[in-house]
């Protein structure tokens, strides 16, 4: 019940008046009783805001891409030539990235990684499962080449089978996960012995195109094509390897499926969060 000396339309019109003098110094204009709103942006113009916010976050995004492994640091110069952007909007979009510690200037003006992507970094690490990473990228090479596909890992002088997805064939090349096998022979060992540093051949001509494909080397009906994946600060995490028995898989199947199964190897690599730019290229020299 409201007090007998005040009604409705008293405290009504009080609140109304509290309201309006309290919104009037953000900018709502009063003229006599009436008060003019600002006007909303139209559907055009938030569209237009929301373009451009994206856009500014694609270039942002492109000058931290415009970073590898190679690089401690970068000039000015150097992000501009790598990114096309103007000088002018790297500039202004360094500062985000530097109030959010993704971007460090150095001394001398020159700019690299801030410590924040080193965080993000360690959160995606933790976030990650393998075998949610791998199996659907095998199982995609598998469709592709109806043979079969294992990922094997080193463990000093021997490699294990971590994953493995079966080919569609009847007669197909068997392994079981968690089997062990030798290191320095077959597809998968030699080309996870070429990129622990093994020297000679054919480890080196291994680490050139990325790739090793076997026929009876370990086993004389059996012949597989294999590829390195790696993880952060390019490690060694296993290799791909494709496989099937030498009465189908033969060296020409082989060398048309080096490029499937370094692209698989690429996609493994950037999901692991390292650059995939050596597999991207050993991709594109398969065909030729």
């Amino acid at each position: 019940m409201l007090p007998s000396s005040v009604n409705g339309n008293d405290i009504l019109l009080d609140r109304t008046i509290q309201w309006r003098d309290r919104v009037t110094p953000l900018g709502l204009l009063r003229t006599g009783t009436a008060m003019d709103l600002p006007s909303r942006p139209t559907d055009a113009e938030n569209r237009r805001a929301s373009a451009e916010g994206v856009a500014a976050l694609d270039r942002a995004i492109a000058i931290l891409d415009a970073f590898t492994t190679a690089d401690r640091s970068l000039s000015l110069a150097e992000i501009a030539a790598r990114t096309g952007l103007y000088k002018s909007t790297i500039l202004r979009l360094a500062n985000s990235l530097l109030r959010g510690r993704l971007l460090e200037r150095l001394d001398d003006g020159r700019y690299r990684v801030g410590p924040a992507t080193f965080r993000l970094g360690a959160l995606y690490q933790r976030s990650v499962v393998a075998i949610d990473i791998l199996l659907p990228i095998m199982r995609d090479l598998s469709e592709r080449s109806w043979e079969s596909v294992a990922f094997y890992v080193r463990s000093g002088d021997v490699r294990t089978c971590l994953y493995r997805v079966e080919s569609k064939h009847a007669i197909r090349y068997t392994i079981r996960e968690g089997d062990v096998l030798p290191l320095l022979v077959g597809s998968g060992g030699r080309v996870l012995a070429a990129f622990s540093g093994q020297q000679g051949e054919p480890y080196e001509t291994i680490r050139k195109t990325c790739t090793c494909l076997a026929i009876g080397d370990r086993d004389p009906d059996t012949a597989g094509v294999s590829a390195p994946v790696f993880g952060p600060g390019h490690a060694l995490l296993g290799a791909l390897t494709l496989a099937g028995p030498s009465t189908r898989v033969d060296a020409a199947f082989l060398q048309r499926m080096r490029r499937p199964l370094l692209e698989a190897a690429a996609r493994a690599t950037r999901a692991f969060g390292e650059d995939a730019s050596m597999l991207d290229q050993a991709s594109l020299a398969a065909d030729a």
